[in-house]
């Protein structure tokens, strides 16, 4: 009897975790992206930029803010947002970024910030290489091209800049792999037989041959430092970091940060 009653609770427990797996499974997309989400109190621009709109290969217009700057640089500054929240919540940082010498391009991905579509890899990848095209139609090469991810944007902005060569690199907040991420949120899930969207940065990080500044919070509790830590370490030469002790998923900009950044910049001139 005792063993009867035990086979079915096993089962029922069984049961449960399986219907588990397929709910994650099915609702995978809308959980890794949640452009709904705004965390952060959107700053206004205090720069003349102006509205663009960027359409890429499935002729979804992506809603993108573009300051061209008064020195008439070719030195443009392109910029993947992570995976929550419009573009607004970024304008704190293009206010800070505007000091360069550099236009400045922040795009939307589809689905967010209004945009037509559904969000994965493969869009995101087309999205972001709409926004290279953009810019090559302007006259605006690779090699001026300074690429900035946060957070899911790193994980493009690798994928785009492997095999090529850019002026540089931002990654804000970088992961090894979506698969690491889904095991440090859901260790409990067999999440590498389940994931669609898998962002193998770890794999593909060392293909990329531009200067790179990779910055994280080591209290950081949505991408673990070790994460980060272990992208610069893969990382070619010449790299940079700015690790600080945070408690937040995004760096704060401020004045240390800011410091770090202007050598990143000189770098980028003097490899030139």
């Amino acid at each position: 009897m005792n063993y009867s009653i035990t086979i079915k609770i096993i089962l029922i427990l069984l049961f449960i975790y399986l219907l588990i797996i397929f709910y994650v499974y099915t609702k995978q997309r809308s959980l890794l992206y949640v452009p709904q989400i705004d965390n952060y109190d959107d700053e206004l621009l205090i720069i003349p930029a102006e509205k663009v709109f960027i359409e890429n290969s499935l002729n979804i217009k992506l809603r993108s803010i573009f300051y061209k700057h008064p020195s008439n640089t070719k030195t443009t500054l392109l910029m993947f947002h992570g995976n929550a929240g419009p573009i607004e919540n970024r304008f704190y940082k293009i206010n800070k970024l505007s000091k360069y010498d550099q236009n400045i391009l922040l795009i939307s991905w589809r689905s967010y910030s209004g945009n037509d579509g559904e969000p994965t890899e493969d869009g995101l990848y087309d999205d972001a290489r709409s926004a290279i095209k953009w810019l090559e139609e302007k006259n605006i090469s690779k090699k001026d091209i300074i690429i900035y991810g946060e957070s899911l944007g790193t994980a493009v902005t690798i994928e785009i800049a492997q095999n090529n060569n850019f002026k540089g690199l931002i990654l804000e907040a970088p992961f090894t792999s979506m698969i690491d991420a889904a095991k440090f949120h859901y260790p409990y899930l067999p999440v590498s037989i389940m994931l669609k969207d898998k962002y193998l940065s770890d794999k593909k990080i060392k293909n990329v041959i531009s200067p790179i500044f990779i910055m994280h919070a080591t209290g950081d509790d949505i991408v673990p430092f070790r994460m980060g830590e272990k992208i610069y370490e893969l990382a070619n030469s010449p790299k940079s970091s700015y690790f600080v002790d945070e408690n937040e998923h995004l760096v704060t900009y401020d004045e240390n940060l800011m410091n770090m950044m202007d050598e990143f910049y000189e770098t980028i001139i003097n490899y030139e």
